[in-house]
């Protein structure tokens, strides 16, 4: 059914499917005959497994027939965004958890659903385009079994930290996206920058909305008696629901500094608006106390002396301006202006 092969003829990375077999010995092979697997799953020192990469009909077919599994995981599995979740069937648990990268060249999350069906001794991965995490897991159980204490257990723990690490400069991205807004409010003000307060907002929801449902779904795991691992391994998922608070904190922080933010984008914007009606408020009233000057000098009547006067032009004009000129000392005394 299997051969011993060295490591370098195992299945390459982000192939559509992998089968990959581990005997307590520390020896990994390739499995050729994906329908050996039902038999092979029945020896207590054998662990297999198995990654799918965009499930097609005979995958799924592999899926029902060599694993039993239930049709509605089956139905999960191959669905597209699916909430984070765990549910238990009768010998195995399914995970849906999320990859969350961040696209620094279009300034947007990336994220993906990894669907993951956990055995006693067998773990069935499911998930749409290549996942540089899921690679990386399984090149360091192929160089060292023995690190992974040989069991589903502490491979999903090594699988889920690595997932939830990489949370970590996602998180580092926008918090600096964060700081670049408080510049441009505060340095120099952009009126569009609200928009961009919106769409970080909105992709910190995104996030919280993965983040928030895999705590409860490793609090699960943590809190009840999961008969398929160790209790050893249970220890070490505490480790990675801590960091999963922690990740939720932060979330909830910068999402409050983005309220903050916006609050603080529409004082600026009202404090400059006030700026400018109370220049055109004082520009007003000055060009009223002109304006007065000239009416009193267009009157009509017959007896007006400084309509003879052969100053009196200027003398309306000097009058305007050391009106306007008092009216600007005046504001500047009572810090109006």
């Amino acid at each position: 059914m299997t051969d011993r092969i060295e490591r370098a003829a195992l299945p390459e990375l982000s192939q559509p499917r992998r089968i990959m077999l581990c005997r307590r010995q520390g020896q990994i092979t390739s499995v050729d005959d994906p329908s050996t697997i039902s038999e092979l799953l029945k020896q207590p020192d054998v662990f297999i497994w198995v990654d799918m990469q965009n499930p097609e009909e005979t995958d799924i077919e592999l899926l029902r027939e060599e694993f039993l599994l239930h049709p509605l995981t089956i139905e999960d599995a191959t669905r597209h965004h699916e909430r984070p979740k765990l549910d238990s069937y009768d010998h195995y648990y399914f995970l849906v958890f999320y990859v969350i990268g961040y696209d620094s060249e279009h300034a947007r999350l990336v994220t993906h659903a990894l669907n993951l069906c956990v055995g006693a001794n067998y773990i069935v991965s499911i998930h749409a385009g290549t996942m540089t995490v899921l690679d990386q897991t399984l090149a360091r159980w192929q160089r060292n079994e023995q690190q992974f204490n040989h069991g589903s257990g502490g491979i999903l723990y090594e699988l889920l930290d690595a997932i939830v690490d990489d949370y970590f400069p996602v998180i580092d991205e926008l918090a600096e996206r964060i700081e670049t807004i408080e510049e441009q409010i505060f340095a120099r003000f952009r009126e569009d920058v609200v928009r961009d307060i919106f769409a970080l907002k909105r992709e910190l929801l995104h996030v919280r909305r993965i983040v928030a449902p895999q705590r409860d779904v490793l609090n699960v795991l943590i809190r009840r008696d999961v008969p398929i691992f160790e209790r050893t391994n249970v220890i070490y998922l505490q480790d990675i629901y801590d960091h999963i608070v922690r990740i939720t904190d932060s979330i909830d922080t910068y999402r409050e500094l983005l309220s903050s933010a916006l609050d603080a984008f529409l004082s600026v914007q009202s404090n400059q608006l006030n700026q400018i009606v109370k220049v055109l408020t004082i520009t007003s009233i000055i060009l009223m106390s002109a304006a007065l000057i000239a009416g009193i000098y267009g009157m009509n009547f017959a007896y007006m002396p400084e309509l003879q006067w052969r100053f009196g032009y200027l003398w309306a004009l000097a009058l305007m301006i050391m009106t306007g000129v008092g009216l600007l000392i005046f504001f500047r005394l009572r810090k109006w202006l």
